[in-house]
């Protein structure tokens, strides 16, 4: 069985959407996903995930056979062995997702463990060559380390990829799952903006745990206690900014 020819899925998807007036943004505004997504489509780079064929063929208003053949078929009927194959693509699509997905998922547990590795031989050598307080020690160097290290673990480890449907149907507020709960205030949790606040958090919180044992050394040298507080809860609180912003962007 040949794959879905991407090429011939994209220009029959440009035009489709062409003749319905749709803009990208459109598109992916009533499938929840990024504009980006649907001109990665267009352009032949990618395919829509297996869930999201049903909405996107009811749409543009053809079949979900259509659309993997990339044409339309009027007044055909398929014969038994062409449905079996097109059956067959849609099934390889969505192994072919999974796949991408799982291959992002071990990029980022890699990640944590590296970020993890130098940021506890960073606060070693840091605990080593300096005389801290009690106060230095737990309540700005381990503090910080202990909270990005654990969010970003849960981030990189536990995180949902893609969100329950209800998600997309309602405006819900709070991401919710297990232990942990997230409220990003009054912007709406859903599809089109959760893969970017994940992938922001991850980024933000495994760089800020290598970063802060070198800040925290260069802030304790220079800095008053006061100074050195702020720059602590900075870096304990500061990724929920790139959060927020995102999630309001993606919305």
């Amino acid at each position: 069985m040949e794959s879905i020819d991407r090429e011939k899925f994209g220009a029959f998807l440009l035009q489709l959407r062409k003749e319905k007036g749709f803009t990208q943004q459109e598109v992916a505004d009533r499938l929840f996903v990024s504009n980006k997504a649907v001109s990665k489509w267009e352009r032949g780079q990618s395919l829509p995930d297996i869930s999201l064929l049903t909405p996107l063929a009811q749409l543009l208003e053809v079949s979900v056979a259509e659309l993997l053949k990339g044409e339309r078929l009027t007044g055909e009927t398929l014969e038994n062995s062409e449905v079996k194959d097109l059956v067959n693509k849609a099934v390889q699509l969505s192994e072919e997702e999974r796949g991408r997905r799982a291959k992002k998922s071990r990029f980022w547990r890699k990640a944590w463990v590296v970020c993890a590795a130098l940021a506890a031989l960073e606060t070693t050598a840091l605990i080593a060559g300096n005389q801290l307080s009690a106060v230095e020690l737990w309540d700005f160097l381990l503090l910080v380390e202990g909270l990005t290290l654990g969010f970003g673990a849960y981030f990189c480890f536990f995180a949902k990829e893609i969100l329950p449907a209800y998600y997309d149907e309602n405006k819900v507020y709070v991401y919710s799952d297990r232990f942990f709960r997230m409220n990003l205030g009054m912007i709406p949790i859903n599809n089109s903006n959760w893969p970017h606040i994940i992938k922001v958090g991850r980024g933000w919180l495994l760089g800020t745990s290598v970063l802060w044992p070198p800040v925290f050394w260069v802030g304790r040298a220079f800095l008053p206690s006061m100074a050195m507080l702020i720059l602590t809860l900075f870096f304990c609180l500061g990724f929920f900014a790139p959060m927020l912003w995102t999630a309001w962007k993606h919305r």
